[in-house]
């Protein structure tokens, strides 16, 4: 495999994934998801999906009580992975009505929904064969320092 690949090889040398599984791309979900948490984002879920569809690593799934509220989402979680590591979204998706709203970080994508689009989609019973990060009690920055 030469190193300008994007494929990773299984245990049996196929490649199947498109992207590099990272610790990185966990730890940026994280960041989105705790940024969502901070503009009270509710049911916030970190969907590890690479082996599942192999072109991203992690899904971050967020629930607003409307649109204002999915916007600001959107923009705290923006800033945070641009503070983090200088991430900038390659796509950014339903901002005109906002309830909606996926944010393409390549190996993250983060879905801003409203309740009941959230509801009727049904993003987390879709993916539900896909491991689930613990996103737990202690921010992200804590982790970092104690490394």
């Amino acid at each position: 495999m030469s190193e300008a690949s994007t494929l990773t090889r299984d245990d049996d040398g196929m490649a199947s994934r498109l992207t590099r599984s990272s610790s990185d791309a966990h730890e940026r979900a994280v960041v989105a998801a705790e940024a969502a948490a901070a503009k009270k984002g509710e049911d916030i879920a970190i969907l590890e999906v690479g082996d599942i569809i192999s072109i991203i690593d992690c899904f971050v799934l967020v629930s607003a009580t409307n649109t204002r509220q999915v916007k600001t989402i959107v923009d705290e979680v923006q800033l945070a992975l641009r503070e983090h590591d200088g991430s900038r979204p390659l796509g950014v998706e339903g901002l005109d009505d906002a309830t909606w709203v996926l944010l393409d970080f390549a190996d993250v994508v983060v879905h801003v929904f409203l309740d009941s689009t959230r509801s009727y989609y049904d993003l987390d019973r879709l993916w539900a064969d896909a491991p689930r990060i613990d996103i737990g009690d202690e921010p992200v920055s804590a982790r970092q320092a104690s490394r």
